[in-house]
């Protein structure tokens, strides 16, 4: 039994300790409910994407950079709306408001000249 708790002790983490550390999460079950989160998240945005693409006209034939500006402009705020909403249901919204935050000031930052 002691061999087994001082193989513990000098193995690395497992990944989801290591993802409850980085994002500085309380449980393995706040882990599990976040990657249930951006998964769902992922999968609504799929199967709106088609649909939504096939409203405005584009198929897989026709669009191309057009295809690129319609899903940046439409696609990916939906994925942030989407993404807070799941949070929301899931009991993770404080989490992934931060997330959010963060996420917009990366962006800002693309867009900011340097002077």
């Amino acid at each position: 039994m002691k061999s087994e708790e001082k193989m513990n002790e000098t193995s690395t983490p497992h990944w989801t300790e290591r993802l409850q550390a980085r994002w500085g999460l309380e449980s393995i079950f706040q882990v599990v409910m976040v990657l249930v989160v951006f998964a769902l998240t992922g999968m609504s945005v799929l199967l709106i994407k088609e649909p939504l693409f096939e409203i405005l006209g584009i198929d897989n034939e026709t669009g191309g950079a057009w295809k690129t500006v319609i899903y940046l402009l439409a696609v990916l705020p939906l994925y942030q709306i989407l993404l807070l909403f799941y949070a929301l249901l899931l009991g993770q919204f404080r989490f992934f408001w931060e997330y959010e935050k963060k996420s917009m000031k990366r962006m800002a930052k693309l867009f900011r000249r340097k002077s």
